[in-house]
């Protein structure tokens, strides 16, 4: 399939939030990112379910919410209420990673699981048949503007190797540190979803960014 774009809204201007929504809404990206951080599990505390709930109710396009916080279980059924329709938790906050993904589906919503730079995809081999989505974090999460970590093409394609060699419909999502200028290497590598940021929010045309993450050119 064609890669899909995935704006992340930690990076918009969070005073302005309902007219960047909207301009993604009128772009061509795929889906709106949202980043849900703690504090806790990440150094970071970005957004919860009050700006959740705004935003849903703005966004035409698919909500893409990745959990960074403790004892996600406990908030499964309240983010698929605030509009959720793929829900990522880490891989290393979750205990029973199963029980938590199948509760995901359970409540009508796209399961992914995201794993930190750190950690080997191979740890992902028993749950691949029970998710929809891999998330691989290119930075170390908490923070927008990092730098893209170079090993993050060699783990999304051995990844690949293992979704394919499985016979698995699994997408792998990248994020931090995507732009124009690594994101044809990104999808050449097995990504499917490209989750831009700063890239896409702090240019001067964001609609022509996106476009041209898009296009690929």
């Amino acid at each position: 399939m064609d890669h899909l774009i995935a704006p992340s809204l930690l990076a918009a201007d969070f005073g302005n939030l309902e007219k960047e929504v909207r301009m993604v809404n009128s772009s061509q990206a795929d889906w709106i990112h949202c980043d849900i951080m703690d504090g806790v599990f990440v150094p970071n505390i970005s957004f919860g379910f009050p700006v959740l709930e705004k935003v849903n109710k703005i966004a035409e396009k698919p909500l893409d919410v990745h959990l960074m916080i403790t004892d996600p279980d406990r908030f499964l059924s309240r983010f698929r209420d605030h509009g959720a329709a793929m829900l990522t938790v880490q891989y290393e906050a979750c205990i029973h990673l199963h029980r938590t993904v199948s509760e995901i589906h359970n409540l009508g919503m796209k399961a992914g699981v995201a794993v930190n730079p750190h950690t080997p995809v191979a740890l992902l081999e028993n749950i691949l048949p029970f998710t929809d989505m891999i998330l691989i974090m290119s930075v170390n999460p908490g923070f927008g503007g990092q730098k893209f970590i170079e090993e993050s093409y060699k783990k999304i394609s051995v990844l690949r190797k293992m979704i394919d060699s499985g016979g698995y419909s699994v997408m792998i999502e990248v994020d931090g540190g995507v732009d124009v200028s690594n994101a044809g290497k990104l999808t050449g590598s097995g990504a499917d979803v490209l989750v831009a940021g700063n890239s896409v929010f702090g240019a001067k045309d964001p609609l022509e960014a996106i476009s041209r993450l898009k296009r690929l050119y």
